[in-house]
């Protein structure tokens, strides 16, 4: 215990009893665990043993296991000072959080109307109205709002191409001085163009924002959607970069019709992805920032980006939905932290269909349990100073600007739309490999699936927009596997089946017999087991240690094909075990989906 001197209390050294440990120290730890597992051999050294433990994201940014103060990044300034990392205003969201918004897209505008009111009474401090094709008719608007106080919650609209029809209404609706009206027109026909393929319609959109900035002076007019880059598939580098390009696009176009630049970013509202990679979430939101700052401060008005961070749909699921309760809190965590200014959080149901009261309650209360019990908003950049944060930021900050600059020198995002659309699709293939490699891991689905789960039935969803950027969900292809399971189960009373034979006692063969069960079940295939005499014929897959592999293997494959097996699988690598006469192996890292694929075609030719 240290004692205080006369002149003030002695320096608090945190861990000061504990030896210092350097890098060096800390590298000859990690090669000791490295050896164990097996990833380094005996007496083998490495000169940077962490490059093991590295990984890379889809932006080509590396991520190291241990970050340390040499790992430098430009200072983040202050809150509410540009260029604005660490949060738009001076207090973030400590004084009264951020903005609970929630999104309604049911057709029926007394249905909207009902569902409105209960989010605005319990929680929500603004909605997120999708109008036109796909939402509440624009002639409905009235009723979906009847009840509302528009002059304290805000009404962001999303007409997509009817942007103007349901401008005009919604400002016959509005029942307040104009002064007082916020929220957002939903104008963007940057996004449009990018669902639908539509040339975009910047004279009308222009024409109304204008219009807008002199009428009504707190009400925004233009979202910069990010969101179809991301539901492509995307990288967050890329959201980053489309984004950057479309808000300058606007940008221009406005300062072009007479705003000045200040009056002209006012005007803008950014809606970005919030995923359960939490880190980078918070990366992505605080690099929106610093670069949307440069751009206007190079345009002679350094303003901050307003933010609407809304939970991915791409990583939402259709089989085992509660799970998407847990992503979508990761996801709105990450929202807060990285300093959005709203955040909605997407129904746990929203990839099956329209949601029910029960969803939109457990939509609400993830962020009032962020909000008022965790007191998430009272801490203004909670990962600021974190040497991974801010490094992250950085490398994403980077990665997203040299991407805008590509789009810029392409002629801009309209001229550039088959650059875009080309590498999406690139980002998406790699990323489709890596889950279905199950290095991307979807649990639930692609792990730890549960074959005998009950269905989640809901009212469709109104067909969306289509014909640009495709819409894409990470668990899409497992899911169809397991659809297809469901409707041989409807149609015969029974599931293919790939028989487990297992060597050895349950201790011995437990380890790969649950390996290979997890995998068959992630697409739909059910997995008895029992031992070699017990195959009942059709597909098989041998489990069971090495050793008994060793002395066994052979034989039990031998064995199961003079049953009549069709195919046999074994769990384990095929550089150890090609010689057991197995057809075909399954394994950590093994492409699963070419796997189920391939059974389905060996169940077909059994039938």
């Amino acid at each position: 215990m240290t004692t205080p001197s006369k002149t003030g209390p002695a320096e608090l050294s945190l861990a000061g009893e504990f030896p210092q440990v350097d890098r060096a120290q800390w590298r000859r730890s990690v090669e000791s665990v490295l050896r164990k597992s097996g990833v380094l051999g005996e007496g083998e050294r490495h000169d940077s043993p962490e490059d093991l433990l590295a990984t890379t994201t889809y932006d080509g940014i590396t991520i190291s296991p241990l970050y340390t103060a040499d790992d430098a990044a430009p200072a983040g300034g202050f809150p509410g000072i540009a260029p604005y990392v660490r949060g738009g205003t001076p207090d973030g969201s400590a004084t009264d959080g951020w903005d609970v918004r929630q999104r309604h897209a049911d057709p029926d505008p007394a249905v909207t109307n009902r569902e409105v009111l209960a989010d605005l009474e319990n929680g929500a401090g603004s909605v997120w109205l999708v109008l036109g094709d796909g939402g509440v008719p624009i002639a409905g608007l009235g009723d979906a709002l009847n009840g509302v106080y528009l002059d304290l919650a805000g009404v962001v609209l999303d007409a997509g191409a009817e942007f103007a029809a349901a401008a005009e209404a919604y400002f016959e609706v509005l029942d307040v001085q104009p002064s007082t009206a916020t929220g957002n027109l939903g104008i963007d026909p940057l996004g449009v163009h990018a669902r639908t393929g539509t040339a975009p319609d910047l004279e009308a959109a222009v024409e109304l924002a204008v219009r807008t900035s002199r009428t009504h002076q707190k009400l925004r007019a233009i979202v910069v959607d990010a969101l179809p880059y991301h539901d492509a598939g995307g990288s967050d580098a890329e959201e980053l970069g489309c984004s950057l390009a479309a808000g300058v696009t606007y940008l221009r176009a406005l300062t072009a019709a007479g705003l000045d630049v200040s009056a002209a970013a006012n005007l803008l509202e950014f809606r970005y992805a919030a995923t359960a990679d939490q880190f980078m979430t918070i990366a992505k939101l605080r690099a929106a920032r610093r670069l949307w700052t440069r751009v206007t401060q190079v345009s002679g008005a350094p303003s901050a980006q307003l933010q609407h961070a809304v939970t991915s749909s791409a990583m939402l699921t259709q089989r085992d939905p509660w799970v998407n309760m847990l992503r979508t809190t990761l996801a709105c965590f990450a929202a807060g932290v990285g300093g959005a200014d709203s955040v909605t959080v997407q129904t746990f149901d929203a990839a099956i269909g329209l949601p029910d009261p029960f969803s939109r309650r457990i939509a609400r209360n993830t962020q009032a349990l962020l909000l008022e019990e965790s007191h998430l908003g009272q801490v203004i950049d909670p990962a600021g100073g974190s040497w991974y944060v801010e490094r992250l930021t950085d490398d994403l900050a980077r990665a997203g600007w040299a991407w805008f600059q590509e789009i810029e020198r392409a002629g801009g995002l309209v001229e550039a739309f088959p650059l875009v659309r080309d590498r999406l699709a690139a980002t998406w293939q790699r990323r489709g490999e890596n889950i279905a490699h199950r290095k991307d891991a979807l649990t639930g689905v692609s792990e730890f699936p549960n074959l005998a789960e009950k269905p989640v039935r809901r009212k469709p969803l109104p067909p969306a927009p289509t014909g640009g950027l495709p819409k894409v969900r990470y668990a899409q292809a497992f899911e169809e596997l397991r659809d297809r399971s469901d409707a041989q189960l409807a149609e015969t009373g029974s599931r293919p089946q790939v028989f487990l034979a297992t060597i050895g006692p349950v201790a011995v063969h437990t380890a790969r017999s649950t390996f290979a069960a997890n995998l068959f079940n992630a697409g739909g295939i059910e997995t008895p087991a029992g031992s070699v005499g017990d195959f009942p014929g059709g597909v098989a897959c041998v489990c069971s240690s090495d050793k008994l592999y060793a002395e066994e293997a052979a034989a039990a494959v031998a064995a199961l094909k003079e049953a009549g097996a069709t195919h046999v699988f074994l769990a384990g690598s095929p550089k150890k075990w090609a010689d057991t006469g197995a057809d075909a192996f399954v394994f950590a890292g093994c492409d699963a989906l070419s796997v189920l694929h391939a059974t389905y075609q060996q169940l077909g030719a059994t039938k």
